[in-house]
């Protein structure tokens, strides 16, 4: 049997993991000296309404490598394979501590370990990606090879509703953050080809940058293979908002859902973020 194992950045909820079949690894979520797994002791709109009420700024964190080793180990007695697609390597540790892990239990003749260089929506494209493939009889090797291929492909933008945690999480100065408040400005981010996550315009209210990502996704038009994921942070308003905006403005959209982003993201770009991830479509060569 080959499993899919994922961390909880990909967001995916609960009853969603049982769905698919696929193994998550929860995320550590501390408020001070709280500490929390993602999924498992705090829900998403717990983290949200933490977020806003504690005053200390939250720190998420990954498991050690005994816990991916003691994973792959069971993995292999049980005579199973495994896929194992963590959260990009430029924002967090998890890839690296799973290729120890891999090393460590000489277990890579049984899994595979992907780095998906994103996050939230979009690494939750690639885990639906390997499960599809995973229910077509693919191996493990054809499973990490096409989740890598795709990778490149995918497309993030968001719109953030607040300047506040990226001040209080030590990303902007207080006078930056007190011009930029006071100006209504909106900070769009997208996740780049490395996996960083860079803040790429300053847009003057939320109706110009949705204005934005909507430009994004003209010039570079989603593959109707894959579906289209809205993004929110906290509350869903925005995201229906954002997904309504799109719709009225032309782009028939099929295939799309408003997903929650957890507290990997979540924690830095704060409540009322809206965005969408795709897939773009194949350069011609």
């Amino acid at each position: 049997m080959v499993r899919i194992i994922t961390d909880s950045a990909a967001d995916f909820e609960p009853l969603e993991l049982e769905a698919l079949n696929i193994d998550c690894i929860p995320l550590d979520v501390s408020f001070g000296d709280k500490n929390y797994q993602e999924n498992l002791t705090l829900s998403k709109r717990e983290f949200y309404r933490m977020l806003q009420e504690s005053k200390e700024f939250p720190r998420t964190s990954h498991p050690g490598p005994y816990v991916y080793e003691r994973r792959m180990r069971d993995v292999k007695e049980a005579g199973d394979t495994a896929v194992f697609i963590t959260i990009s390597s430029a924002i967090s540790g998890t890839y690296q501590t799973a290729l120890v892990a891999l090393e460590e239990s000489g277990c890579a003749d049984c899994c595979e370990v992907v780095d998906a260089k994103t996050a939230t929506g979009g690494q939750r494209m690639l885990v639906e990606l390997a499960c599809k493939m995973r229910d077509e009889g693919k191996s493990i090797r054809e499973i990490a090879q096409a989740v890598r291929e795709l990778q490149p492909r995918l497309r993030i933008y968001a719109c953030m509703d607040t300047l506040e945690y990226l001040y209080r999480g030590g990303r902007m100065s207080g006078m930056a953050y007190v011009l930029g408040a006071a100006a209504n400005i909106k900070p769009m981010i997208t996740v780049a080809q490395d996996g960083s996550i860079p803040v790429i315009a300053k847009m003057l209210g939320l109706h110009r940058g949705m204005s934005f990502m909507l430009k994004k996704l003209r010039e570079e038009p989603m593959d109707p293979a894959y579906p289209l994921y809205f993004m929110y942070t906290g509350d869903p308003e925005n995201g229906q908002r954002f997904k309504d905006f799109v719709n009225k403005n032309g782009e028939n959209l099929l295939d799309n859902r408003v997903i929650p982003v957890g507290a990997a993201i979540g924690a830095h770009v704060g409540p009322g973020a809206c965005g969408l991830v795709y897939v773009a479509q194949a350069r011609k060569t």
